[in-house]
């Protein structure tokens, strides 16, 4: 498995673990209201009831956030490589190898740490199209694309 598809299947494993405890936690307070439920009464009950609808809107939310992520990587082909920086494009820039796909955290692969990005993000806007030896600035920063995998 070469490096960039290392760090696809990992990125993809991140999010599909994401999504399965957003619905795990979903799922869960579903259950504990339905308990709550059946042997509560009063306004305690009433807030309880409440604060654990406030909690699953957040969780659907973010699961709703996972799941366009998978979405955005499901698109992504792990084995092609193009001389132009597109989604999926794995670049080493500065130094700093870049995944260009979804904002997610940082991650090291076989001891070296790859920052996903998002296409519309700052520096991925710049990225976007371009190919080994172009150079930019963002704030200040002046990048050089060493290489695009």
């Amino acid at each position: 498995m070469t490096f960039k598809e290392k760090i696809y299947t990992h990125y993809n494993q991140m999010v599909q673990d994401r999504m399965d405890v957003f619905r795990d936690m979903i799922s869960n307070l579903t259950e504990d209201s339905k308990n709550d439920a059946k042997g509560s009464a009063g306004d305690k009950h009433e807030t309880a009831l409440s604060m654990m609808h406030i909690e699953q809107e957040k969780l659907t939310n973010k699961l709703k956030e996972a799941i366009e992520h998978k979405g955005i990587l499901d698109k992504i082909d792990p084995f092609k490589v193009t001389e132009n920086i597109v989604l999926g494009s794995l670049v080493k820039a500065n130094g700093i190898y870049l995944y260009v796909s979804v904002a997610l955290p940082k991650i090291a692969i076989d001891g070296i740490n790859v920052i996903a990005l998002s296409p519309q993000s700052p520096l991925g806007a710049h990225l976007m199209g371009n190919k080994a030896g172009f150079k930019f600035e963002i704030n200040k920063t002046h990048y050089t694309i060493e290489s695009v995998e």
